[in-house]
C-alpha cells in the first residue's frame, strides 16, 4: 500500500500527482528534465516529441540547404562493408566490454551517486535525433542547465570520471549503439541538437557532417577532439565525408588507439 506519509511530486505541466517521493534521487527517476522538473509519461512524450519534430524538421531542411555544397557520394560498397565491420567488431569486444563496464558502473556509483549509465540525445545520420549510451564521468544534476560541451577542468567531472574520460572508457556503452546501427565504429561524432543548431546558424553548413551515420572514433577526434573550434571540426569531418574509404578509415582506426592509449586532448 503507498505510504501516504510520503511527500509525493506532481507534473509541472499538468499537476497530475505521481507515486514519486519529493526525496527520491533525480538520476534515479524518468520523465525528470534537468533544470526543469518532473514531469508525467504523457507530458514528457508530448514535449520531447514535439521538440525532436522541431529539430529533426530544421535538420531535414538544412540538409536539403546544403549537400550540394560538398563533394558527397553515396558509396554503397563502402558503406556495407563498414556496416558489416561494425557488427562483427562489436560481437567480438562485446563480452570483455560487457565485464569492464559492469566493474566500471560499480566504482562510478561508489564513488558518487546517480545511475553509473544514462541516455543522452544526439543528432544521426539525415538528422535524425538518437539516444547514445555513455558511462556517467559528471556529477548527477550536470545538465541541470543544459547539455553543453565539457570544458577543461570542468567542475562537473568526478574523480572516476576524470580517468575514464581520460582514456575514452565513457564511451563503451556505445558499442550497443554501433550493434543497433544508430552509430558507426568510424564517422563524425554525434553531437547534441540545440549545438547542432546554434553551430549551424553560425557556420552555415555545419549540419552536412549528417550525411553519414555518426561515429565513436572520427577524423575531427584524432586530430585535435576537443582542441579544435566547431568550424575546425565541421571542415575535418566532411574530409573524411568526401574522402571516406577503406585506407582513411584504417587511419582513423589505428590513431584513435593511440589516442586511447595516451589519454591525449582528453576532457
Amino acid at each position: 500500500m503507498h505510504d501516504i506519509r510520503k511527500k509525493d511530486e506532481e507534473c509541472i505541466v499538468c499537476h497530475k500527482k505521481l507515486s514519486i517521493d519529493k526525496e527520491m534521487d533525480i538520476a534515479e527517476r524518468e520523465y525528470y528534465i534537468e533544470g526543469a522538473g518532473q514531469l508525467c509519461m504523457d507530458c514528457y512524450s508530448k514535449i520531447f516529441d514535439n521538440r525532436r519534430t522541431n529539430y529533426e524538421d530544421y535538420f531535414k531542411e538544412q540538409l536539403e540547404l546544403y549537400k550540394n555544397d560538398i563533394e558527397y557520394q553515396d558509396k554503397k560498397i563502402y558503406e556495407f562493408f563498414k556496416r558489416l565491420i561494425d557488427i562483427i567488431f562489436s560481437l567480438v569486444v562485446m563480452i570483455p566490454v560487457l565485464c569492464l563496464v559492469g566493474i566500471l558502473c560499480i566504482v562510478i556509483r561508489i564513488d558518487s551517486k546517480g545511475n553509473p549509465i544514462f541516455s543522452q540525445v544526439r543528432v544521426g545520420k539525415d538528422g535524425r535525433l538518437i539516444k547514445i549510451h555513455k558511462l556517467r564521468s559528471m556529477v548527477a544534476d550536470a545538465e541541470k542547465d543544459g547539455q553543453k560541451w565539457a570544458a577543461e577542468n570542468d567542475p562537473r567531472v568526478t574523480r572516476v570520471g576524470k580517468f575514464i574520460r581520460k582514456y575514452r572508457l565513457d564511451e563503451l556503452p556505445q558499442f550497443y549503439d554501433v550493434l543497433l546501427g544508430r552509430m558507426s565504429l568510424v564517422g563524425p561524432r554525434p553531437e547534441i541538437p540545440s549545438l547542432t543548431h546554434d553551430f549551424n546558424e553560425e557556420y552555415p553548413g555545419f549540419v552536412t557532417r549528417l550525411l553519414v551515420i555518426p561515429g565513436l572514433s572520427g577524423w575531427a577526434q584524432v586530430n585535435g577532439g576537443y582542441n579544435i573550434t566547431p568550424e575546425e571540426k565541421w571542415k575535418k569531418d566532411v574530409y573524411y565525408i568526401e574522402n571516406r574509404s577503406f585506407k582513411l578509415y584504417m587511419k582513423i582506426f589505428m590513431k584513435t588507439l593511440g589516442v586511447i592509449t595516451t589519454g591525449e586532448d582528453a576532457r
